[in-house]
C-alpha cells in the first residue's frame, strides 16, 4: 500500500504530494515521520494508493508515526481541498492552519505532574507509629493528603513544607504517580448561571435559526440579546448529539464570552485562540479531538476546531474585517464556514447590528434567511448620538482634541459616579513625527511607513514590522529643534484625559498594553468591577462588551475611518459608530454619545444618528451598484514583493502582460485593471507591487485563470513572493 503525503515544508517547489510506502498503525489523516533529502521530517497522510510511478528502488518507507491516533478527518482533508483551490494556498499551509503551531516538530507535549498519595500499607496504620508528635510538619501534610486522597506534589511543596513531603516519599509513606494534567485557560472565569427566559423576538430568532436550511442573518441592534440566541440554538444542537462552533472578533471578548458559556455548558466548552499559552492551547485543541469538550470558542482561528458532526457554526460580529486573514495562508472565514456547514449538513448563524453590505444583500435577495431583534431587552433606548462640527470649536478658539461639549459630558459623568468610553481607533501618542522646518518625515527604514511616537517608553515605533527607533530631539536632516507631533492617538487622549480630570481613574486599552498574556482580562475586569471611571481604547473596546454602568461614550474622531481610499471606508465608519455607541446605556441608566467629527454633513453620521442601518444598506448598496464595487464585483489583486526592486517589477510586468492578455479574450469579464506599485511602497524590506483588477460576479473560470499567472510569476521568479488575494480587506 501506497501512502500519499504532503511534507511539512512551506515552499512552492514542494507543494505536491510524494509517494511513501506505508508501514504499521499509518491511517488516513495520520502525522508520520519521513525520509526527504538526507533528513527525516513530517508529513500528512493525505490518502492512499494501490500502485505509484515512483521506481522501486527510489521509493522510500514511512519512520514511524508519531500521534496516537489520525489527527486530521476526512471532512478537514476535503476543507484542504477546497481552500487550496479557493483561496490559491499551498496543500501545507492549509493543513498547518488545522493544529496548533508548536505541537510540529514536538515543541510541545502533554503536561505531567507528580501526584502524592498515601502508601496502602501505611492508609490505616496508627499514624503515630510512624510520624514523631514532634513532626508538625509532616504531620500536616500527612493529615491533608489523607482528607483529599491525593495532591499535586508542586502544591504540597508549596503550602506545606517540601522537606516534610520529601522525607514522607523517601520512607514510602508517600507514593507518587505521573498523570497528565490539563492546563485551563482562564480558570477562574465562571460566574452563576441566572436562568433567563427569552423574550418573544429571541424565541422567534431561535426557531428561525433551528428549522431553516439557509445560513441565517441575525440582525439585532445592540444589547438586543443575540448572545442569549446563541446559547440557546447551542443547547438545542448538544441535545440532538451535535457540535458547536461560537466565533468572536475579538481576543478581548473571549474571557466575557467563556465566562458566559462556562456557566452554561461547563467543560463541554473549549476555548481556541492565539491568546493562550502554548500549552493550554494544545490542551483545549485535544479535547476537541477526543469528544472531551463539544463546543469550541475562539476568534477566527476557531473556524478548524477539529470536531467532527458540526451542527451549528456561529459567527458573531460578522461583519468585522477581522473574520478575514490578510497574511499567508489568506482566507475568508465566512467561507470556509459555509464549507464546513455544508458538508455536516450544520445550521449557520452570521450575528450583526450592522451587517456587511455583502450578507445583507443576501438576505435582501433571499440566499441567506434572516431573524431580526429590532429592540434592546427590556425596551431600553438606543443612547442618543450627539454630533459635534470640531470645525465651530475651532472657530471658538477650541484647538485641544476634546471639544467642550464632551469635556462637560464627561464632568457630569464623572460626578454622578458613572463610567465612560473614549474610542479613538488609532493606538500611541502621535500617528508620525516631523520637521516643522523642512518637512522631514521620520519614517522605517524597512517600511514605506510613517513611524509612530510612543511616550511612555519615548520611542518610535514601526506598526508594520515592529521596529523601534529612538525619538527625535532635532531634525536629522536640517538639525532643526523644532518637531511636530502628528495626529493623536490613545496614548495622547489617555493623558489630555488624566490632565483634566486629575482624579478620575484611567484605563487604556489597545495593543500596546494588552500584549501579555490574560491582559485583555484584567484591563476589562478593572473596569467592569469599578475600578476605573474611565476606559480609553481602539475597536477592541467597541465591540461586544456589557458594562453597566457606561452612560457617557466618546468618539473623539469619528472621521479617521472616513477618508481611507478604500470603497468600505463609509461601511466602517458607520459600523464602528453604532458599535462604540452601544456601550452605553445598556442597564437602566441612559446612555449618551458624543460623537467629533469635522465632516458633519456626511450622509454616514445622518444614518448613525438615527441608528438606520436599512436607510444607510439603500444609499450605500446603490453607490456600490453605481461604481460596480463588490457585491456587484470581484476585487482580484496579484500582490508581488521583494527585496530586490528590479525583479519585483519584472515580475509585475510579466503577471500583467499575462492578465491582459485574459482581459482581452475576456473583455466582458473585466471591469477595471490596472498594475501600479502598492500604496504601502516597502514593507519589512520588501518592495510591493500589484495588478489590480475588478471582474464580474460569478466569473470563476478568469479567477482560475489569473491563479495560473501567480503562479508562472512564482515558477520564474524563485526570489519573489506573490499573494493573489479576493477582495481583500486592506489594499494598502
Amino acid at each position: 500500500m501506497i501512502a500519499k503525503v504532503i511534507v511539512d515544508i512551506s515552499a512552492s517547489d514542494v507543494d505536491r504530494v510524494f509517494d511513501y510506502n506505508t508501514i504499521d498503525g499509518v491511517e488516513k489523516g495520520s502525522r508520520v515521520n519521513v525520509p526527504f533529502g538526507n533528513r527525516d521530517i513530517e508529513g500528512y497522510v493525505i490518502d492512499f494508493a494501490e500502485t505509484t510511478d515512483v521506481p522501486p528502488e527510489k521509493l522510500k518507507s514511512i519512520s514511524g508515526v508519531i500521534d496516537d491516533r489520525p489527527i486530521i478527518s476526512e471532512e478537514q482533508l476535503k476543507l484542504c481541498d477546497y481552500m487550496t483551490a479557493r483561496f490559491h494556498l499551498r496543500k501545507v499551509d492549509v493543513l498547518r492552519l488545522l493544529l496548533p503551531s508548536k505541537m510540529r516538530g514536538g515543541r510541545i507535549k502533554s503536561l505531567e505532574k507528580n501526584i502524592v498519595y498515601i502508601s496502602p500499607e501505611y492508609i490505616d496504620e496508627d499514624v503515630t507509629l510512624f510520624i514523631k508528635k514532634s513532626a508538625a510538619s509532616q504531620m500536616s501534610v500527612y493529615e491533608y493528603v489523607r482528607e483529599v486522597e491525593s495532591a499535586e506534589q508542586s502544591y504540597l511543596n508549596a503550602n506545606y513544607s517540601a522537606a516534610a513531603v520529601r522525607n514522607l516519599i523517601n520512607r514510602g509513606v508517600f507514593c507518587v504517580r505521573k498523570e497528565t494534567v490539563l492546563r485551563k485557560p482562564y480558570a477562574g472565569v465562571v460566574q452563576k448561571d441566572d436562568a433567563v427566559t427569552l423574550t418573544d423576538a429571541q424565541n422567534s430568532a431561535v426557531q428561525a435559526i433551528m428549522t431553516n436550511d439557509r445560513p441565517t442573518l441575525l440582525f439585532g441592534v445592540t444589547g438586543s440579546g443575540k448572545t442569549e440566541v446563541y446559547l440557546d440554538c447551542i443547547r438545542k444542537t448538544l441535545e440532538r448529539g451535535k457540535t458547536a462552533v461560537m466565533l468572536v472578533p475579538e481576543i478581548s471578548l473571549t474571557p466575557q464570552v467563556m465566562r458566559v458559556f462556562r456557566s452554561r455548558f461547563g467543560d463541554e466548552v473549549a476555548l481556541l485562540h492565539s491568546g493562550l499559552s502554548d500549552g493550554e492551547r494544545y490542551d483545549e485543541w485535544r479535547r476537541l479531538l477526543r469528544g472531551e469538550a463539544h463546543v469550541a470558542v475562539g476568534a477566527r482561528s476557531a473556524i478548524f476546531a477539529p470536531l467532527t458532526d458540526i451542527g451549528l457554526i456561529i459567527i458573531d460580529e460578522e461583519h468585522d474585517g477581522s473574520y478575514v486573514s490578510e497574511s499567508n495562508p489568506r482566507y475568508v472565514t465566512r467561507e470556509v464556514a459555509l464549507f464546513r456547514a455544508s458538508y455536516y449538513g450544520a445550521k449557520v448563524v452570521m450575528g450583526s447590528a450592522t451587517p456587511s453590505m455583502e450578507s445583507y444583500r443576501c438576505a435582501v435577495t433571499g440566499e441567506y434567511a434572516i431573524a431580526k431583534l429590532p429592540e434592546r431587552i427590556n425596551k431600553r433606548q438606543m443612547p442618543e448620538i450627539e454630533i459635534v462640527n470640531m470645525c465651530n470649536e475651532v472657530s471658538y478658539g477650541n484647538s485641544g482634541m476634546f471639544s467642550a461639549k464632551l469635556v462637560n459630558a464627561l464632568d457630569e459623568c464623572l460626578k454622578a459616579g458613572n463610567q465612560a468610553i473614549l474610542f479613538l481607533n488609532r493606538r500611541g501618542y502621535s500617528s508620525y513625527v516631523m520637521c516643522k522646518k523642512c518637512g522631514y518625515v521620520a519614517k522605517c527604514e524597512d517600511c514605506d511607513v510613517s513611524l509612530v511616537y510612543h511616550k511612555e517608553e519615548d520611542v518610535l515605533k514601526c506598526h508594520y514590522c515592529q521596529r523601534r527607533y529612538k525619538n527625535l530631539d532635532v531634525c536629522p536632516e536640517c538639525k532643526s529643534s523644532h518637531i511636530r507631533q502628528g495626529f493623536m492617538g490613545t496614548e495622547r487622549i489617555a493623558e489630555a484625559v488624566k490632565a483634566l480630570f486629575p482624579s478620575a481613574r484611567v484605563i487604556r486599552m489597545d495593543n500596546d498594553t494588552t500584549r501579555t498574556k490574560d491582559a485583555h482580562l484584567r484591563l476589562l475586569g478593572e473596569f467592569a468591577n469599578g475600578n476605573a471611571d474611565i476606559l480609553v481604547g481602539t475597536q477592541m473596546v467597541a465591540k461586544g462588551h456589557d458594562f453597566s454602568n457606561v452612560t457617557l461614550v466618546g468618539i473623539v474622531d469619528a472621521d479617521m475611518s472616513l477618508h481611507f481610499s478604500d470603497y468600505r471606508a463609509v461601511e466602517r465608519t458607520f459600523q464602528l459608530i453604532t458599535q462604540v455607541a452601544g456601550r452605553a446605556g445598556r442597564e437602566s441608566k441612559a446612555g449618551r454619545v458624543i460623537l467629533q467629527t469635522y465632516s458633519p454633513s456626511h450622509y454616514v453620521y445622518r444614518y448613525a444618528k438615527e441608528y438606520d442601518y436599512v436607510g444607510f444598506y439603500e444609499k450605500e448598496i446603490n453607490l456600490l451598484q453605481t461604481t460596480k464595487f463588490p457585491p456587484f464585483s470581484v476585487i482580484l489583486r496579484i500582490l508581488i514583493s521583494s527585496e530586490n526592486e528590479g525583479m519585483a517589477l519584472d515580475a509585475t510586468q510579466e503577471a500583467t502582460i499575462s492578465v491582459r492578455e485574459i482581459a482581452a479574450c475576456n473583455p466582458e469579464a473585466f471591469i477595471y485593471l490596472n498594475a501600479m506599485r502598492a500604496p504601502k511602497k516597502r514593507i519589512q524590506s520588501k518592495y510591493r507591487m500589484q495588478v489590480l483588477m475588478r471582474i464580474a460576479p460569478a466569473r470563476d473560470d478568469i479567477i482560475s485563470l489569473v491563479y495560473k499567472v501567480a503562479d508562472n510569476v512564482i515558477a520564474h521568479y524563485p526570489h519573489v513572493t506573490c499573494f493573489t488575494e479576493i477582495n481583500p480587506n486592506d489594499l494598502s
